[in-house]
């Protein structure tokens, strides 16, 4: 019986691309490229303007900004968490960092969950999105030879 369960779960885990098109639905952001990177633990949003404010009744909150002419699909504005977290993260070259994590939602394929994703200034990098195991992590497998299977999918349900 548990090894049923077992197949049954690795057989509900959808494969994706070594790119794909997310969605941020509490950011308003629609189908921005994100890369996939098994090697990364943490997924990663591009963001400039990072900093905490304490808001006139108290509240602590990190302020960010979004706007980015590199990447004309983020939608210009400033957002705001009263929830976050500040952690050591090991970047792309082996450093460590201090950087803010936040919780939201992501949309791939029909699916949307709520993820963990730190907040770097990745304007040097060709994707503003990274998507680590973490999030990966009992949900999707990856074909590194594929890429966009998410909007591929999105299309074919449109046909049907």
């Amino acid at each position: 019986m548990k090894e049923e369960k077992k197949e049954k779960h690795k057989a509900e885990k959808k494969v994706i691309g070594r790119r794909e098109l997310v969605s941020f639905p509490d950011l308003d952001i629609d189908e921005i490229e994100a890369k996939v990177d098994t090697g990364a633990f943490t997924s990663a949003i591009h963001c400039s303007d990072i900093h905490e404010e304490i808001r006139p009744d108290g509240t602590k909150v990190i302020c960010l900004d979004l706007l980015d002419p590199s990447h004309p699909q983020y939608n210009h504005k400033k957002l705001w968490f009263a929830e976050y977290d500040l952690r050591e993260i090991k970047s792309s070259i082996g450093e460590r960092q201090e950087r803010y994590v936040i919780k939201t939602k992501i949309r791939l394929f029909d699916e949307t969950v709520e993820a963990e994703f730190s907040l770097s200034d990745r304007s040097d990098m060709k994707y503003p999105v990274l998507i680590g195991r973490k999030l990966l992590k009992g949900r999707f497998i990856v074909d590194v030879s594929r890429k966009n299977l998410a909007q591929k999918y999105k299309l074919k349900q449109k046909q049907k």
